[in-house]
């Protein structure tokens, strides 16, 4: 059963979780090279899920390569990446509670449209991670501390979603970025 799983795994695949890895590790060390790194990762996880018919995600990775570009332009031309204005902050548990219900309204209604008007997989779910991800990705950008709240369920169901389209490196990669996640939630 291993092996057959082993024989299964796309090398694209395989590729696209290194440079992710090498994305996070040079983003660390704020090298500008973690963009290069981030646009070739998330322009083969694109392809790779509009092949496997999670359409949600797919686009969540054009978006982000969209955001490698930016976070390029932003580091290499206007060299604003260590802004010192932008403080951590954090939201109250009202306006949580209202983000997360219109997400998931959101969420909801594109994936009914995902459902029947696209040949999409686990419509629903494929569009509540890509509806959340967006928000929690936003969320990083201004440095609110719940993000890591949000990304723990998003990490949480992508693993199961991606297991169950056979990503199976993808699966361990969200696994480890789960586990980082859960770590830092328990050093806050």
């Amino acid at each position: 059963m291993i092996n057959e799983a082993i024989l299964q795994m796309s090398y694209w695949e395989i590729i696209a979780a290194l440079l992710s890895i090498f994305y996070i590790s040079l983003a660390i060390k704020q090298n500008i090279w973690c963009w290069i790194a981030a646009f070739f990762s998330t322009l083969i996880y694109s392809i790779l899920f509009f092949d496997a018919t999670l359409l949600m995600s797919s686009f969540l990775n054009a978006y982000y390569l969209i955001m490698a570009i930016y976070g390029w332009y932003s580091w290499k031309i206007r060299n604003d990446y260590k802004d010192s204005n932008l403080k951590i902050s954090t939201l109250n548990l009202s306006v949580n509670a209202k983000i997360i219900v219109v997400l998931s309204i959101i969420s909801i209604v594109l994936g009914y449209y995902m459902t029947n008007y696209t040949n999409t997989s686990y419509a629903y779910l494929d569009s509540t991670i890509t509806i959340f991800s967006l928000v929690a990705t936003y969320m990083m950008t201004k440095k609110i501390l719940d993000n890591w709240i949000y990304w723990i369920i998003i990490d949480s169901a992508a693993i199961y979603l991606y297991f169950k389209k056979e990503f199976y490196v993808t699966s361990i990669l969200y696994n480890l970025s789960f586990f980082s996640l859960y770590g830092m939630e328990k050093r806050i």
